[in-house]
C-alpha cells in the first residue's frame, strides 16, 4: 500500500561502490559494514511517499536540482539536529541524463506496484559531516578558514560560521585553496602598499623618481610576507584593508543558496545569484559552466563579475576529493582563484 521512489544500486554499482572505499569488490565486503550502517545506506536510497519518475525531474534555476527527502531520519538526541530533519537526496537531469546526486542514473523508471526505481551506477553514501567541519581541517583551506572567521570578527552571531554550521541548510560552497588567496592576497596588499613605501622613501630622503621605481619591488616583497600564511587576516597593519566588511562580502560571493552537483551545474556560461544578492540584490552573481560528456563533468568553470578569467573547478568527486563532497548542509567544490565580486 505504500509508495516509494527506490534509488537501485545494481551489483555492478556496489563492486564499484566498494572498490572507491578501497575495499574488495566482493560481495562478502558487505560484512565490513555493520547492520546499523546498511540499514543507514539503504533508507537514504528511499524516498518515501511519492513516485518521481523521470518526467517529474524538471529543475529550474536557480535550483539546479529536486530537495527529495529520504527516509534516513537523523532524529534527536543529537542536539545541532532539527527535530525530524530526514536526510535529503538530490535529483538533477541534463537533456536526458537523470542524476541522484552527483551519480548517474542507468536506468530509470522502472515501473513497480508500489512505485518506481532507478538503477544507479554507484550506491548512494550518506553525508556525516557539515560543511564548516570540512572547511575548518582541510590543510588546502585554511585561508579560507580564517577569511570565514575574519567575516565574523565583532558579530556576536557569527554569521558566516553559523551558516556553513547550520545543518538545515543546503547551500553550495566553492572553496578557494590556499594557493589562490595567497596569489589573490599577495597581489592586492602590493598594489595598497606602492603609494605608501613611496612616501615613506621620499620621507627618508630619496629622490621621487627613485623612489616610484624602488617602490614596487620592496611592496611585493612585503606583500609576499605578510600574505604567506592565513595570520594575514588578522595583520593589525592591513586591518584598513582587510575590513569584516570586505571579507564577509567576498566569502558570501563564493557560495550559492541551493545545493549543486557538477552535474547539476549549466552547461553553457549561465549567471546565477550567491549569498552575496541578500545583501546587494541587484548583483549579477557568477557566471558558471561546466563539461559534461558521458564519463561525467570533465571540466567546470565559475567565474567572478571583476575576474579577468575563469576559475577552474578542481574536479574530483571520489570520497575526500576536491569536487562534489557533499555533506548534511550542502556541497563544496575546490576551485583556483578567489571570485571577485567587483
Amino acid at each position: 500500500n505504500a509508495v516509494y521512489t527506490f534509488l537501485a544500486p545494481d551489483d555492478n554499482a556496489f563492486k564499484a561502490s566498494l572498490t572507491a572505499l578501497g575495499l574488495p569488490a566482493d560481495i562478502t565486503s558487505i560484512n565490513f559494514f555493520s547492520p546499523g550502517q546498511l540499514d543507514t545506506i539503504i533508507k537514504y536510497h528511499l524516498i518515501g511517499g511519492e513516485k518521481y519518475g523521470s518526467s517529474r525531474i524538471n529543475p529550474v534555476i536557480p535550483n539546479l536540482n529536486l530537495y527529495l527527502q529520504s527516509s534516513l531520519l537523523l532524529a534527536a538526541p543529537s542536539a545541532s539536529l532539527p527535530p525530524g530533519y530526514r536526510m535529503p537526496v538530490f535529483m538533477g537531469k541534463q537533456g536526458n541524463a537523470l542524476f541522484a546526486n552527483n551519480i548517474p542514473v542507468i536506468q530509470p523508471d522502472i515501473a513497480v506496484a508500489n512505485g518506481v526505481i532507478h538503477k544507479i551506477a554507484y550506491a548512494l553514501l550518506p553525508p556525516s559531516q557539515i560543511l564548516w567541519q570540512r572547511i575548518a581541517t582541510d590543510p588546502e583551506l585554511t585561508y579560507l578558514a580564517a577569511a570565514v572567521q575574519k567575516a565574523d570578527q565583532g558579530d556576536p552571531a557569527k554569521t558566516f560560521q553559523s551558516a556553513l554550521m547550520n545543518t538545515a541548510a543546503n547551500l553550495t560552497v566553492f572553496a578557494p585553496t590556499n594557493t589562490a588567496f595567497r596569489q589573490l592576497l599577495t597581489a592586492q596588499i602590493t598594489m595598497a602598499l606602492i603609494p605608501i613605501v613611496t612616501q615613506q622613501l621620499i620621507g627618508g630622503g630619496m629622490d621621487p623618481a627613485d623612489a616610484a621605481a624602488a617602490a614596487p619591488g620592496i611592496a611585493q616583497a612585503t606583500a609576499t610576507a605578510k600574505a604567506s600564511t592565513p595570520a594575514v587576516f588578522t595583520d593589525p597593519d592591513l586591518t584598513p584593508v582587510l575590513t569584516p566588511t570586505v571579507v564577509g562580502g567576498i566569502i558570501a560571493y563564493h557560495v550559492l543558496g541551493n545545493r549543486a552537483f557538477s552535474v547539476n551545474l549549466p552547461t553553457a556560461m549561465t549567471s546565477l545569484p550567491t549569498l552575496l544578492n541578500s545583501f546587494v540584490p541587484g548583483h549579477p552573481g557568477v557566471a558558471i559552466e561546466a563539461t559534461l560528456t558521458p564519463a561525467g563533468v570533465t571540466a567546470a568553470v565559475v567565474k567572478g563579475a571583476a575576474n579577468a578569467t575563469s576559475s577552474n573547478v578542481q574536479i574530483n568527486p571520489a570520497p575526500g576529493g576536491s569536487s562534489d563532497q557533499n555533506f548534511i548542509n550542502g556541497v563544496l567544490h575546490k576551485i583556483d582563484q578567489v571570485l571577485l565580486p567587483q
